[in-house]
């Protein structure tokens, strides 16, 4: 099957799980940090052997336009990946050691998601073209997940969000990591399970109780919560998969090193493919809070996503993975 063979799905082609922000560009800024100003990683490691397996959707519930397929076989190289997503204590640790500023912070705002807003209506610079349920926020950042009314005090164990690709990268050089390749979340959010749609299997997310946490009710109005969460839940919520990680699916998304392209799979290399060479988006994976069948399926191990990489919002993160010798997906 080619790409050009992909069937409608609930969500649509034009489906946009979460908006690119458009912002005049800032002078840019040098990320890298010298090796004496890395910092610890503190986040429990999961080990993903080496190995081959098929990537892309063997289930037929691909968004059309996405480029789930063909479904490929891949050859990995054995890695080390977070266990959680980054959290907020993770980043101010960061922030503390470096004084580094977000590209929300530095460019003034970013993008909140309307019921979960907490701030003075002045601050508040209008809906998102196309996604009126996204409003831009300013003083939105990563201490302020909701707006300038919110802080992330009794958020610690929470995904970091509001981060950009930037930062998520910014984050890895004082970490001494790096993002995931695309290949390698995927292999990871799998847990070993071959041609399942989620991290557990198939059975659905709300099968003997919620699994992830996505959108209950009508999407964007009413979220009747079922799950616990109306935003971000606790990065350790729900159960691990069998390589041990929490939440691949689900609760945020997640950056990744490579460009994005539909069309990549067609030309994808068979051993550790590090994306596109060339594009402006990066890849995002996992769907979030706001994923719903009738909006975004993204919650899927093999859902696509992306967004230009000075993007953020409240519902986009990342984890990372250990440094090996492989070219550097981030140049």
């Amino acid at each position: 099957m080619t790409a050009g063979d992909e069937p409608d799905s609930m969500c649509g082609p034009t489906c946009t799980c979460g908006p690119a922000v458009r912002r005049i560009p800032l002078p840019p800024r040098q990320i890298g940090l010298p090796a004496t100003h890395r910092g610890a990683h503190g986040i429990e490691q999961a080990h993903v052997p080496a190995g081959v397996f098929a990537m892309g959707d063997s289930t037929g519930d691909r968004n059309r336009g996405d480029g789930e397929v063909p479904v490929h076989d891949v050859w990995l190289s054995a890695f080390d990946i977070d266990a959680t997503t980054v959290t907020n204590e993770d980043f101010a640790r960061f922030v503390e050691a470096t004084g580094y500023e977000t590209d929300a912070e530095r460019f003034g705002f970013s993008a909140v998601f309307h019921l979960a807003l907490a701030a003075p209506p002045a601050d508040v610079m209008g809906p998102a073209a196309g996604t009126p349920w996204w409003l831009g926020v300013r003083g939105a950042d990563w201490r302020h997940p909701d707006g300038r009314s919110s802080d992330i005090a009794d958020r610690a164990d929470h995904p970091v969000v509001h981060v950009s690709w930037d930062d998520a990268t910014a984050y890895c050089a004082w970490a001494g990591r790096r993002l995931p390749t695309e290949a390698e979340w995927e292999r990871a959010s799998r847990g070993g399970l071959v041609g399942a749609k989620y991290p557990w299997g198939d059975d659905e997310v709300d099968a003997g109780g919620w699994r992830a946490n996505i959108w209950q009710g009508r999407f964007p109005t009413t979220n009747t919560v079922e799950d616990g969460w109306l935003t971000t839940a606790p990065v350790r919520s729900f159960a691990p998969n069998a390589y041990g990680l929490w939440q691949t699916v689900g609760n945020v998304w997640e950056w990744c090193a490579d460009r994005f392209s539909p069309r990549y799979y067609a030309e994808s290399g068979a051993e550790d493919p590090i994306g596109p060479a060339d594009g402006g988006a990066r890849v995002l994976r996992g769907g979030s809070y706001l994923c719903h069948i009738s909006y975004c399926n993204r919650y899927r191990n093999s859902a696509r996503s992306s967004n230009t990489p000075d993007s953020s919002m409240g519902n986009a993160g990342f984890r990372t993975v250990s440094l090996r010798s492989q070219p550097d997906p981030s140049d």
